[in-house]
C-alpha cells in the first residue's frame, strides 16, 4: 500500500510520508494534539499484554535484566496540509495515552498468529494502508537526527547496542534516536508536545549536545517503518563549534543514555562519502528509515549550499550515480 524509500539499489523498509529534503518544516506549523485516554487493545491481545507485563515483573522481582514501563503516546493520525499561500507544509499529529509495555505487546508480535488465523501485520498493515491502522498498532513515535559537525564536516552515524529491545538492535540508525515519552515531553503548564524540543533533548541525552552549543535543528520530513511498524520524525541537527574529537572526549565523561549505543563512524558529510558508507555496509545492518534520514540531510545540507535552490538536489543524485557505478550496483 505504500511506496519504499530507495537508495544506493536498495529499497529499505521506510515509507517517507512526508518531506523531501529540500525545505524544512516550521515549527509553528507542527501541531501535536493530545488526549489524556488510554488505547485499548481487543481482548486477545490485551492478554498478550498481560503477559509481557508479567514476564517483566518476575525478572525484576528476580534481579535478571528486565524492561521497564514508562509512559508514551500512541498515534491515532497524522495528517498532512499545505499553507494556502506560500503551500508550505503543515503537520497534525494526533496522540493519545499508551506505554512501554503496549508498544512491546504490537512490536514483538506483528507475526505472531491470532485466533483468527491472521497475524497483526497481515490484518492490520498489509490488509490496509498501514497509515490507518488503530491507535493501538501505533504506540511509538521516535524522533531521528542526523547530526553534522561544523568545525570538520562530518555526519555521525551511531550503532544500536546489542543491550536495547527490540528488532532494531546492532544496527547502524540515526546519530540520536529517541521516543517520545510523557515524562519528558509532555509540558506541565499544558503547552504542546514541541517534537524540536524532543530532537534537542535526543543529542543531548545519546550524544552530549548541551544547550549551550549553538545548535541548528530543522524538522526535514516523517516517515513510517514499514518492516517495524513505528512511526518516526526526520531532524537534521548541525553544531558549528564541535568537532569529532570534541564529542569523543565527552562521551568518555558520561553521557546520559550512554548504554544505547556501541559504536560510532563519523564521515566526511559530503554526498559521495555517505553514500559510500551507506552502500560499504550491508543492508541488514542498516535500522529501516536511518538510510532515508541520512538523505534528507544530505540533500538540504546541498540546497543550503546552492543559496536556497532546491536543484542543489541533483548534486546529492549525481554522487549516488557515482557510488552506485564505482561498485557495480
Amino acid at each position: 500500500m505504500r511506496d519504499r524509500f530507495t537508495v544506493v539499489g536498495r529499497a529499505t523498509g521506510c515509507h517517507l510520508f512526508e518531506g523531501d529534503g529540500t525545505r524544512p518544516i516550521d515549527e509553528e506549523n507542527v501541531h501535536v494534539k493530545y488526549t489524556p485516554k488510554r488505547v485499548q487493545f481487543p481482548e486477545e491481545i490485551a492478554a498478550w499484554r498481560r503477559s509481557i507485563e508479567a514476564e517483566e515483573e518476575r525478572k525484576e522481582a528476580s534481579g535478571l535484566p528486565h524492561r521497564w514501563n514508562n509512559a508514551r503516546f500512541a498515534v491515532e493520525r497524522v495528517v498532512v496540509t499545505r499553507t494556502h499561500l506560500a503551500e508550505e507544509p503543515v503537520v497534525s499529529l494526533t496522540m493519545r495515552d499508551a506505554d512501554y509495555f503496549d508498544f512491546l505487546t504490537t512490536s514483538l508480535n506483528l507475526d505472531r498468529r491470532q485466533k483468527n488465523g491472521l497475524t497483526l501485520r497481515q490484518q492490520y498493515l498489509e490488509g490496509s494502508d498501514p497509515a490507518d491502522a488503530p491507535s493501538w498498532m501505533n504506540c511509538s513515535f521516535g524522533i531521528n537526527v542526523a547530526l553534522e559537525t561544523g568545525k570538520d564536516g562530518k555526519m555521525l552515524f551511531s550503532r544500536r547496542s546489542a543491550q536495547v529491545a527490540g528488532p532494531n538492535s546492532a544496527r547502524w540508525n540515526s546519530s540520536a534516536n529517541e521516543g517520545l515519552a510523557q515524562q519528558h515531553d509532555l509540558p506541565r503548564d499544558g503547552s504542546p508536545v514541541s517534537l524540536h524540543a524532543v530532537a534537542r533533548r535526543a543529542v543531548f541525552e545519546e550524544l552530549a549536545v548541551h544547550d549551550g552549543d549553538r545548535t541548528e535543528v530543522e524538522l526535514l520530513g516523517f516517515g513510517l517503518d514499514l518492516v517495524n511498524h513505528q512511526w518516526a520524525a526526520f531532524f537534521r541537527a548541525v553544531v558549528p563549534e564541535l568537532d569529532e574529537p570534541a564529542l569523543r572526549l565527552r562521551w568518555t565523561r558520561g553521557v546520559t543514555d550512554k548504554w544505547e549505543h556501541d559504536r560510532f563512524e563519523f564521515v566526511d558529510a559530503d554526498p559521495e562519502s555517505v553514500f559510500g558508507f551507506i552502500a560499504d555496509e550491508p543492508e541488514e545492518r542498516w535500522t529501516p528509515c536511518a538510510p532515508a534520514l541520512f538523505y534528507l540531510a544530505l540533500v538540504r545540507g546541498a540546497v543550503q549550499r546552492a543559496g536556497g535552490d532546491p536543484a542543489g538536489r541533483f548534486a546529492v543524485e549525481q554522487a549516488e550515480r557515482k557510488v552506485m557505478s564505482d561498485r557495480g550496483l
